[in-house]
């Protein structure tokens, strides 16, 4: 009786492990967007703000012309967690034309900015700036991309933020499609201010298997989240998303999740995409297997 009792209650803290894991990311959900929307996000079960770098830190500009953001920043209604969209794609960071004094400058201004309205993450996708230019041998790009995400690394430690490299779809770039491919070089860096983003909709477009996060381990620091046909929020065209949130939950994930879509009228949409997700979240983590 008494194994019978023991055996009956691990099942039931399993479970019940597997239920908290799922409220706790389904409470971990925001939303690629302008400050501006952050009421909507808030009121649609959204917990944070994902912006853009370039356009809201402003890191090729002073001081002075920032001074706006960061009020927005300092009034918004929901944290701003992460940024996307990191680099300009004049800004090289492969080939010939790679100067790294203008890059480490603009990354420090990103960054001191991130760490003053405390934003934590900072998603390096860059697709234009790291592509590799035709002739340009890809083992030196490797190279290249390697020690500046290396001397980006160390900065991140002064001003306690995470860099995630993100790959994009051969569409967008052609260096780092996948997310071995972003590991990798995360692995070659060896710094913990340094990860991988899964993008499920880049995943898709490049028919990945979403045990690939499993073998990301701690490497995944970020992820973003829209369907495959035309990048819609999802809850549009019906994408199931579980096999990746299974594989979230087996390596226990403990990042964050923000939809980066089209949307075609985010205030009609949004809460309908929040649930869908939630929903399939629940489904993911209640599985046995």
């Amino acid at each position: 009786m008494k194994t019978r009792t023991k055996a009956l209650l691990a099942v039931f803290f399993l479970y019940s492990f597997a239920i908290m894991q799922a409220q706790s990311l389904a409470n971990r959900i925001g939303v690629c967007t302008s400050p501006e929307n952050a009421v909507l996000l808030k009121n649609s079960g959204c917990a944070y703000v994902e912006i853009g770098i370039r356009s809201f830190l402003m890191p090729d500009k002073p001081d002075s012309a920032f001074v706006a953001n960061m009020q927005k920043a300092k009034h918004c209604a929901l944290p701003i967690y992460s940024g996307n969209g990191f680099f300009p794609g004049e800004l090289r960071l492969t080939g010939p034309d790679v100067k790294m004094d203008k890059l480490l400058e603009y990354g420090r201004n990103a960054m001191r900015r991130a760490h003053e309205i405390g934003l934590k993450v900072m998603v390096l996708g860059s697709g234009t700036a790291r592509n590799i230019p035709d002739g340009f041998s890809r083992e030196e790009a490797v190279r290249q991309f390697t020690e500046i995400c290396s001397r980006l690394a160390k900065m991140a430690e002064e001003y306690n933020v995470v860099i995630a490299i993100e790959p994009l779809q051969h569409s967008e770039t052609n260096f780092i499609n996948t997310v071995s491919d972003g590991a990798d070089i995360a692995r070659a860096v060896n710094n913990p201010h340094l990860g991988v983003l899964a993008d499920f909709f880049h995943m898709m477009r490049e028919n990945e298997d979403p045990a690939d996060l499993i073998k990301a381990g701690k490497l995944l620091k970020h992820c973003h989240i829209a369907e495959k046909e035309v990048r819609s929020a999802p809850g549009v065209k019906g994408d199931d998303f579980t096999p990746f949130f299974k594989a979230l939950k087996a390596m226990h994930y403990k990042g964050n999740l923000s939809i980066e879509c089209h949307w075609d009228d985010m205030k009609t949409q949004l809460t309908g995409s929040v649930t869908e997700i939630q929903r399939q979240l629940h489904v993911a983590y209640e599985a046995k297997k």
